[in-house]
Formats: C-alpha cells, structure tokens, sequence
C-alpha cells in the first residue's frame, strides 16, 4: 500500500521491523536501511539498474533478508516544490513494486531535495576521494532521505505520546 502521509505509514507499519531508503536515479538505486527502533539509517548499497524486473528483485531479495517493514522513497520535487517528470517516474516505480512486493509492506515518499548535495558534502568533509565518491554516494544520499523520514517518525510518535 502507498501512503502520502508519514503519520499513516507509522500506523501502518509492522513493529520491531527496520525501513529500507531508496535514492532512484536513472542509472543507479541508493539503498540504505534502518535499525528495528527506527532511530538510525545506515547505506547499504548502491543497485545499478537494468530492468525494472530485475531491480525488483534485488529489492525484494534485500526486504525478506533484512524482514523489513516498510519502503521510504525519494520523491524528486523540483526546489519550487512542484512535482515534475522525475516524481511521476517515481510514482510509477513505487506502483510497480507495489505489485511486485504485494501490499503487506507499506510505501511512503520523502521529499529528497538536496540529499544529494547533503551526502556529496558529507564525503568531501571525510575527504573521501572522487572515486569512491562516485561508488557511494547514491547510498548516501538514501542514507539522509531515510534519517529524514526517521526524524519525521520520531517527532509523530512524540506527538502521539503527549495525547
């Protein structure tokens, strides 16, 4: 099931299961996990695409490996906060993973605009060299969409707990 709002994805999700962050790009898929309290995310890897067939696949091989509980997705908004080509091949991939993955596990989006910037900067802090820059940085960049949505996790359930 795709859910817009993050308070609804929080219901509905399984407890004690982690999320799994997605960075789509034309090339590559950036893919960073949670931990079980939803508290932390972490990159793990970097899917270079072919077909969308087989980049299910390695996904869904990722979600019943790590018994994960739902799906963040980067929705590339444009900087006006508009939704242009990029967000509606976004929406189509979560669709199409959505049949391929059923609806026992929850899908939400998560305005990703400027992770990239953020990760690209995290690693020139590290000084991390240009080449592996280049091998990590798409995870990275899930890394930060994920702990975005995380955050916003944490701040609803705070909420929820001062009711």
């Amino acid at each position: 099931m795709i859910l817009e709002d993050t308070a609804d994805f929080l219901a509905a999700l399984a407890p004690m299961r982690s999320l799994m962050g997605l960075d789509l790009g034309t090339q590559t898929i950036g893919v960073a996990v949670s931990d079980t309290f939803l508290s932390v995310a972490t990159p793990l890897e970097t899917i270079k695409r072919r077909k969308f067939t087989l980049d299910a696949a390695r996904l869904v091989k990722i979600a019943s490996e790590r018994r994960l509980g739902g799906l963040v997705l980067g929705l590339p908004r444009n900087m006006d906060g508009s939704e242009g080509p990029r967000c509606q091949s976004t929406r189509a991939f979560a669709r199409n993973l959505e049949k391929t993955i059923g609806s026992d596990l929850p899908i939400t989006f998560w305005d990703e605009r400027l992770s990239t910037v953020a990760a690209e900067r995290a690693l020139l802090e590290a000084d991390t060299s240009r080449k592996r820059r280049a091998e990590v940085i798409d995870h990275v960049a899930a890394g930060y969409i994920l702990q975005g949505a995380l955050d916003r996790i944490r701040v609803i359930r705070a909420e929820q707990d001062q009711k």
